[in-house]
């Protein structure tokens, strides 16, 4: 089961190629703060913008880099089928342990529709899958009767849930069992979703801070809940911050300031506000994270 903190990696950028260098730093330090798992090519990955031989070079870089020490769950969703299948197959083919795939967006299938695009993707490749569902991107949401049915196939295994119904992952234990993984995809959630029943977060604050985050959910598994709360207090303000613009134009400014990467994103992602560069400032300050 994945559980615990995993991180929705940014791509860094320099002079409009994937910087591989700066990738490659950069698992390597979620490695050493203790991150469970990571997630390249996801949406703060900035899938949407990357050819599929850049998208291809990304995950290969991962696999390679984490070379066997923590899972590589692949983002390798589409709203077309048959591509969200030759992305999976190659994530099986780079040696990834899962595939993070998300809910066809623009197409707004029926429910029937989705369940037909997963069985599709598990049916042709025998790789774990972890269903991404998240309406405010996708506009679809996947009821927990449809994830129901698709958790009986083998090889769909969990959730990332990007809802923020506080519900949802009570709802989704009851109807499916304790042995589904359920990770939220909303930082500002975590608290609660865990004490509904969820196993951990695929976060975008855990670019910047994952030290922090790995603790919070080992505090969790301990039973340490003033350590949880310490923590989650010191990073709620970030966790708005980082969305205080369309995602993942904050994060990648708040990695520059800690000399990730450069902030660049691609089109239509442009660079934050100023106000909103204030915004992020502050709040690696708040959390400790920045001098």
């Amino acid at each position: 089961m994945f559980k615990g903190s995993l991180v929705a990696l940014i791509t860094p950028f320099k002079d409009g190629a994937v910087d591989e260098a700066a990738f490659r730093k950069l698992v390597d330090w979620q490695i050493e703060q203790g991150t469970d798992g990571v997630i390249p090519t996801g949406t703060t990955g900035e899938s949407p913008t990357l050819s599929h031989a850049e998208h291809k070079q990304v995950v290969e870089i991962c696999v390679d880099q984490v070379a066997g020490r923590i899972p590589v769950i692949a983002g390798t969703g589409s709203n077309s089928t048959e591509e969200a299948i030759e992305l999976t197959r190659h994530a099986k083919e780079a040696g990834a342990d899962a595939a993070l795939i998300v809910t066809p967006y623009y197409n707004k299938p029926t429910q029937q529709g989705l369940y037909l695009h997963f069985k599709a993707i598990a049916d042709a490749v025998d790789l774990p899958i972890v269903i991404y569902n998240i309406p405010g991107r996708s506009i679809v949401d996947m009821t927990v009767e449809t994830m129901k049915l698709l958790a009986e196939l083998p090889n769909i295994v969990g959730v990332k849930d990007a809802t923020a119904n506080g519900t949802r992952p009570m709802e989704t234990r009851l109807a499916i069992g304790p042995d589904f993984s359920q990770l939220t995809g909303e930082d500002g959630t975590v608290v609660p979703f865990l004490s509904q029943g969820g196993h951990g977060c695929i976060s975008v604050t855990a670019n910047v801070a994952p030290g922090p985050l790995s603790e919070l959910h080992r505090a969790w598994g301990k039973g340490d809940l003033d350590t949880v709360m310490t923590i989650n207090d010191r990073l709620s303000p970030l966790h708005q911050a980082l969305f205080c613009e369309s995602s993942p134009g904050p994060v990648k400014y708040a990695a520059s300031l800690l000399g990730i990467c450069e902030p660049t994103a691609r089109l239509p992602i442009c660079e934050i506000a100023d106000s909103s560069k204030q915004k992020v400032e502050s709040a690696l300050r708040h959390a400790g994270l920045l001098n």
